[in-house]
């Protein structure tokens, strides 16, 4: 006959075991690439030259 007796112990480990994951998983933010803010001045530079060569013309 089996026992029915669970060991809480076992369910404590394995909850703790399962939070760490999780937790590790949601600290892991994605890599962001820094294009899009290199782009993102080279363009501001390039409006602001147009600007001030149309004003100073």
């Amino acid at each position: 006959m089996s026992d029915q007796h669970l060991d809480p112990a076992g369910n404590t480990q394995q909850f703790r075991a399962y939070a760490k994951r999780v937790e590790n998983e949601a600290s892991q933010e994605p890599k962001r690439s820094p294009v899009l803010p290199i782009v993102a001045v080279v363009l501001a530079v390039a409006i602001i030259g147009v600007v001030a060569y149309l004003l100073l013309r």
